[in-house]
């Protein structure tokens, strides 16, 4: 057992030795390798290849598909971003139409120091009836009655039609009744230095609340359509009553206009107070054209409203200055009730009321 367990560590020696001597004589430079070393090489190269293609473009095709799946990542990722940047965009431009709409009401109540009025929002608009009533965020608990009238900053819109405590219906200038007229005036043109103003440019802020002097036009928020040629007017305003809308032309008629009167497209229009419901001195807007009435005893005219009917998100409810009493009195407006109803001066709690009819 001795033997054998010696002749294994004599082999493992010999081995060793031999192994040293080879790696000894083999790291020295040489200018050619052993055919040993070319056999062991050229099988090992060709080992090496069979299997390193497949490996290669095993990992290739795995480095191909991560590559892919960060491109998606990515596009996935800008393309949140795009629909954030476009949310945004709609939010900024939301934003600026609604600060340039509260600039002009503000701008407009600014100048409306001569009345008592009350902001109210817009809250609903039935699409069967869109040009004929909306509602309003304010009722009798607010102060609001029947047949107050409502404006915008670019000018009058219509009047409230009917009151519940905290909301209102307002009928809009588009749904006008014969039983509903507004009493209006008409305005001359500017002349200045022999030479007709020209009528405000889009955008600016009406002068809302002013009635303008002799020779006078007040200042709107839309140009008069048909600007033409500077035409002579007369120089005194002239009355008469708006009773009815033409949805086909899309204006406002203004009839018992004396036939005397010389009406020129562009003259403003502006609210009389005459008819005891309605302030003086709101806008309504225009004079489109003129015309003769059938019986040729008086004259037509046709009025471009102001303001826009198709936009209108914010209001002015406009307080009367003074109410018709039961008996058919005008009084000064004084205070309101608990109610939110004017009391007349000499009544004991009665509620003022609106009356029908002129406006």
């Amino acid at each position: 057992m001795s033997f054998f367990g010696n002749k294994r560590l004599i082999i493992v020696l010999v081995g060793l030795v031999l192994l040293i001597t080879v790696m000894g004589f083999t790291s020295r430079e040489r200018e050619n390798l052993t055919w040993p070393e070319m056999f062991t090489k050229d099988v090992f190269s060709v080992v090496q290849g069979i299997f390193y293609r497949p490996a290669q473009a095993f990992s290739g095709f795995i480095q191909d598909v991560k590559s892919a799946y960060n491109v998606y990542e990515e596009n996935r990722a800008l393309k949140a971003s795009v629909d954030q940047y476009a949310q945004v965009s709609s939010e900024l431009s939301i934003l600026q139409e609604e600060n340039e709409r509260l600039r002009e009401q503000l701008q407009a109540k600014s100048q409306l120091h001569d009345f008592q009025l009350r902001f109210a929002e817009v809250v609903a608009r039935n699409a069967d009836q869109w040009n004929n009533v909306l509602t309003i965020d304010k009722g009798l608990q607010h102060g609001i009655k029947k047949d107050m009238a409502v404006i915008t900053s670019r000018g009058l819109i219509g009047r409230i039609e009917s009151v519940s405590n905290f909301s209102s219906t307002v009928e809009l200038l588009t749904d006008i009744e014969r039983s509903n007229h507004i009493s209006a005036r008409i305005y001359p043109l500017t002349a200045v230095g022999g030479k007709t103003a020209q009528a405000p440019q889009t955008g600016q802020t009406p002068q809302v609340g002013q009635t303008p002097q002799t020779g006078q036009s007040p200042q709107t928020g839309q140009t008069p359509p048909q600007a033409g040629q500077p035409q002579q007017s007369t120089q005194q305003p002239v009355d008469g009553v708006i009773e009815e809308y033409d949805p086909q032309q899309r204006l406002l008629i203004m009839r018992k206009i004396p036939v005397g009167a010389k009406i020129v497209p562009n003259q403003p229009v502006i609210t009389s107070g005459l008819g005891g419901v309605v302030p003086r001195g709101l806008p309504i807007g225009y004079v489109a054209k003129v015309q003769p009435d059938v019986l040729g005893l008086t004259q037509t005219a046709y009025i471009q409203t102001s303001a826009d009917f198709s936009q209108i998100n914010e209001v002015f409810v406009v307080e009367r200055s003074f109410v018709v009493t039961p008996d058919g009195q005008l009084v000064p407006s004084t205070q309101t009730n608990g109610s939110g109803q004017t009391t007349a001066p000499g009544t004991t709690g009665t509620p003022a009321t609106s009356s029908g009819g002129g406006q």
